[in-house]
């Protein structure tokens, strides 16, 4: 699982333009339209949670400037991988999830153990100082494998083919809405371009 910003300052395209419909202030429309400020400027951020092979189950976009940590669970509330002939419901619970340190927080860690799901996420610095300031009451370090979280290089693989992409690697679009479409039409064609898979007997996802 990981994310991706764009930024738009560049040459000013028409997503960055500050204009919107009457009755709407900016704050609203870029959050509508998933484009906010962040130290880059006008960005949107691209979450994804991906295969063991960085291919997309489920995509987001958010403007430049939310909080990464409060997307992970409604990515995983998007997850509908169909089950082989297509007999039965469809699987919505990996086994594991593989996530870098912007997802790390106490509120997603038990909502993935609340579901049964393997928790492979750093802890950034912050939250590292803070437990041990806390002493006893802190608790003990999440586990954490650091063997498993290699693998989750497949993410960003995922999204450097996307990026061949001139309108994802560079948005241009206004609305939201056709940006989040030009993904998943990407996403799609990255799924049929694929080669079979291979059973690797250490991919428990």
């Amino acid at each position: 699982m990981g994310r991706s910003g764009r930024c738009h300052d560049r040459a000013r395209p028409p997503a960055c333009s500050r204009g919107g419909k009457r009755g709407l202030t900016v704050t609203e429309t870029q959050a509508r339209e998933s484009i906010g400020r962040s130290r880059g400027g006008l960005t949107t951020k691209v979450h994804t949670l991906a295969d063991g092979r960085g291919r997309s189950l489920a995509t987001l976009i958010t403007p430049g400037q939310a909080a990464d940590t409060r997307q992970l669970i409604p990515l995983l509330a998007l997850v509908r991988v169909p089950r082989p002939g297509g007999a039965g419901r469809p699987r919505t619970r990996p086994e594991s999830v593989t996530a870098d340190k912007a997802y790390s927080s106490r509120a997603n860690r038990e909502a993935l153990r609340t579901r049964r799901i393997r928790a492979t996420i750093p802890e950034p610095n912050d939250q590292i100082a803070n437990r041990k300031r806390r002493g006893s009451l802190g608790g003990r370090p999440p586990a954490f494998d650091p063997i498993a979280y290699r693998r989750r290089n497949q993410v960003e693989r995922g999204f450097n083919r996307r990026k061949h992409w001139r309108g994802v690697a560079t948005r241009y679009d206004k609305n939201g809405a056709n940006y989040q479409a030009t993904l998943d039409l990407i996403e799609m064609l990255d799924w049929l371009r694929a080669v079979p898979d291979h059973k690797d007997p250490r991919d428990r996802t």
